[in-house]
């Protein structure tokens, strides 16, 4: 469980931060975020929950650890 919810964190963490560096015009084909059609004009908000999430799923991953 603990390598899951492990890569799981890691791939939000990495999805929201592209979404971010695309927003900013870092990585232009980087990213799922901008490819959500409901988020059309917030994938600002959107990245960061994404992050948020991976922040969450990653300290579950190291409870679930101990």
């Amino acid at each position: 469980m603990r390598g899951l919810l492990g890569f799981v964190s890691f791939v939000l963490i990495t999805q929201g931060v592209g979404g971010l560096a695309h927003h900013f015009g870092w990585f232009e084909l980087w990213g799922l975020v901008h490819r959500v059609g409901f988020l059309d004009g917030h994938e600002v908000y959107g990245s960061i929950v994404l992050i948020v999430l991976g922040l969450a799923a990653g300290g579950l991953a190291e409870r679930a650890g101990r």
